[in-house]
This record gives structure tokens, sequence and C-alpha cells, in this order.
């Protein structure tokens, strides 16, 4: 071999071609690693009430490393999605030293008992809010079938100008309401909608008419609702608790 030229020029060649690629290899690695690349400038898009400066702010401090080029997109991502309002992050790289990072927040339709919101889109997220909306108790993992709820509720008890302020579902799949007016409405199992209808029908043309402080309806009546007024006073003039009943 080692009297043969061309063989010897071939493996010569080789070795050049071979370590003028470990050469750009290594010059590209530190290329990317060096300061030279850094991210000067991160730019934060989106539509955003709940998510505070401050809080962007120190997500871009203490959770942001590494060069334009290695910093690391998906654990970018999930550092702003932490934020207990963001719903999505996306993050993106814009030659040649800025960072696009557009966020969309959660919306509240619900508080989910004592602990976190319910989002429009029924999913449970860990914030803190202080405006006046209805509450859902109910079995974990029953948020987007008590969000859609909600909202056909709203719907069927609209003519009674009456609206949910909390909504129960029992481990039973039972459902009970209570109105902003402090009534509450046993709805059970079933026909749900079709018996706020009825309620809403009836509210304003007899029940609030009644006079008295209403405390339950119970709509699980085939042809009727009870009602529980428990300020009744009875001939006596004692004070008593009474049900009182409604046809179609």
């Amino acid at each position: 071999m080692w009297d043969n030229h061309r063989a010897l020029g071939s493996l010569a060649n080789f070795l050049l071609l071979a370590s003028l690629f470990m050469l750009l290899y290594a010059g590209g690695v530190w290329l990317v690693h060096s300061p030279w690349f850094p991210v000067k400038k991160i730019q934060i898009d989106g539509a955003l009430r709940k998510v505070t400066p401050e809080q962007l702010k120190y997500i871009a401090a203490h959770e942001l490393s590494g060069t334009f080029f290695t910093l690391d997109i998906d654990k970018t991502r999930a550092a702003f999605e932490k934020l207990p309002w963001v719903r999505e992050a996306q993050v993106r790289r814009r030659w040649p030293d800025t960072l696009e990072i557009s966020v969309v927040e959660h919306e509240a339709m619900a508080r989910w008992g004592g602990s976190g919101l319910i989002s429009t889109q029924s999913v449970w997220f860990d914030a803190a809010s202080d405006a006046k909306l209805p509450v859902f108790y109910g079995p974990p993992g029953s948020e987007k079938e008590m969000g859609a709820m909600l909202g056909q509720l709203r719907a069927a008890l609209a003519p009674s100008g009456l609206k949910p302020a909390v909504l129960t579902l029992s481990a039973r799949r039972a459902w009970r309401v209570e109105l902003d007016n402090g009534v509450k409405l046993e709805l059970g199992r079933g026909d749900v909608l079709a018996r706020a209808e009825r309620f809403a029908r009836h509210w304003k043309g007899s029940l609030a008419a009644l006079g008295y402080r209403i405390e339950t309806v119970d709509m699980r009546y085939p042809n009727g609702f009870a009602v529980r007024i428990p300020d009744y006073k009875g001939a006596a003039g004692k004070r008593t608790q009474i049900t009182a009943g409604a046809t179609r």
C-alpha cells in the first residue's frame, strides 16, 4: 500500500476532508454556544388582563437560559405556562436576537368549590379571582359536563329573569341549582332542562306572587312541583313549614 501512490493520495485527501469537516463542525459548535449570539430582546404578544408584566419579567429573568441557538423552546414555553392565568404560550425565535412569545390567558367561567377556577373551555386551573362567578360542586372529572350544563340552564331559566349561582352535581348524577335570588331548585336526573324550563314558566306567574320567602322548589314531580316555604304561618299563627303544589 505504501508503494501505491494513488491509494496514498486518496487516503490523504480523505483525511484532509475529514479534518476540514471536524474543524467546521467544532467551529459551528463553538459559534452556536458562544456569547456572540445572546437573546437581547423578548417580545410578548397577547391580550393580557390577568398576567402581569412583573410575572413575565420574572420568568424571563429566572427561567430562560442559553443563546439564541441553544435556548430550549419547549422548556421556555412550559415556564410561561406555569403562570396561573396562562392557558397557552407559543415561543418562536426571530433572527438575529429576538424571542417572540405569544400568550393566551384563561377566561374564568366558574369557581370549582373552594379551590381553583373553571375556564370557558371547562378546564380547571389554579388561580384566584374577585369576579362574581357561579360555583360548581361536583365529582372529579365532571368539569366539562358541568360547564355545558351551566350554559343550558342559563338559556332554560332566562324567561324567569333568574340565573344559576351554585350548580351541584351529586355522585348519582342528580342536579341541584341555587339561583341568584337564593331559591334552590331540585332538578334530579333525567329531564333536567325540561324541569328548569317548567320552573321558569311558573316563576313570575305564580311562585314569585306567593308573598313568602321560598327556600326550595322541587321540580322532580312529573306533573307539577313542590315548594318549601319555611316562613309560612299556619292558621294557628304558629311558624310552620309547608309544601305547596302546582300543576302544568
